[in-house]
């Protein structure tokens, strides 16, 4: 007889789960399990945490793979464990500190009261994440290395997975550091770049773009994106209509479309939502953004194009990227 109790306990129990990696994310358990296994008392001693208290954490640790029981109280870690450390390339830990940060975790937890209200509840008391970020630059430092995790395998995909031979000048629309655009000008020598961003983003960008030796490709404009958009042929929005509502986002994109050559074409790199009810992970970052955002959401195909409709613009191909995401390639009607 199937137990149908099964997906909620699944949930109910993943709570505790999470709760335990947060516990060895934040006190940094890994790295002193870096060089071999430690007893928990040495480990507790190391992280400055109770050793009996610590001792349970880590028992549910082992039973997730997370951490290997190698003597009684003594434990090592696995390769899934060694990606919490801080000195990995890719470290996971930054992503598991963003999860459990208290505002964070406060926000998932008036989910609820979200859902009645039809708004965040988390904006309303703490005001725009960003906001909330940059007034706590520990947050703000996890959060951007989880990001730029989370992009790695997009970015290394991108400029494979699309064609951009055709291109003269592509518009990074609110890039940060240029992490995306860079891939694409390494890959295509032949395109010129514009970095499109607030004034004290874009600055911030100057130093990584010229390491790389794209300096003189790639011009750096400061600016608003609800007020207009640097003309060119080829536009990128990575990860940026999800962040605002229908209204917002139709501004953004009808300055885009107001910008473009006649030959343009738009590149929104988003997640695109299945219409059924299979398994996406764009589905559970779609209640982050309701609780984090005022407005934001996560869209399927035919919602990005009824918005790229309004603007003019008409969807002309998505296509697949790592980690759940997807290009969707507009042109102009």
């Amino acid at each position: 007889m199937i137990d149908s109790t099964g997906p909620i306990w699944d949930a109910i129990i993943g709570l505790s789960r999470f709760g335990a990696l947060a516990t060895m994310a934040e006190l940094g358990c890994a790295d002193h399990l870096a060089a071999g296994p430690l007893s928990v008392t040495d480990l507790a001693a190391a992280c400055g945490a109770h050793a009996p208290s610590l001792d349970r954490v880590m028992r549910e640790l082992a039973a997730m793979g997370v951490v290997r029981t190698v003597a009684p109280q003594v434990y090592e870690l696995t390769e899934a464990g060694d990606m919490l450390r801080g000195d990995v390339p890719g470290s996971m830990r930054p992503a598991v500190r963003v999860m459990a940060e208290a505002g964070y975790w406060h926000a998932l937890g008036t989910l609820p009261e979200s859902v009645r209200r039809g708004r965040s509840v988390f904006v309303e008391q703490y005001g725009p994440y960003y906001d909330y970020l940059a007034e706590r630059p520990e947050a703000a430092r996890n959060f951007n290395a989880y990001m730029a995790t989370r992009a790695a395998p997009i970015e290394a995909a991108l400029a494979g997975g699309y064609d951009f031979s055709g291109v003269k000048t592509l518009v990074d629309v609110a890039g940060g550091k240029g992490h995306l655009l860079a891939a694409v000008l390494d890959a295509y020598p032949a395109v010129r770049g514009v970095l499109f961003d607030l004034d004290h983003v874009v600055e911030d960008a100057r130093e990584p773009l010229d390491a790389r030796g794209l300096g003189d490709r790639c011009e750096l404009v400061g600016g608003d994106f609800f007020q207009g958009v640097p003309a060119a042929d080829a536009y990128l929005l990575a990860s940026i209509i999800h962040n605002w509502d229908d209204d917002a986002a139709l501004r953004i994109l009808g300055n885009v479309r107001e910008a473009m050559t006649a030959d343009g074409r738009v590149l929104l790199l988003e997640m695109v939502l299945p219409d059924d009810d299979s398994p996406h992970i764009g589905k559970e970052i779609d209640l982050r953004m309701l609780t984090l955002f005022a407005g934001g959401r996560e869209r399927t195909r035919g919602e990005y194009a009824a918005l790229l409709a309004a603007s003019g613009l008409s969807v002309s191909r998505v296509v697949p990227l790592p980690a759940g995401a997807s290009l969707i390639e507009a042109l102009p009607v």
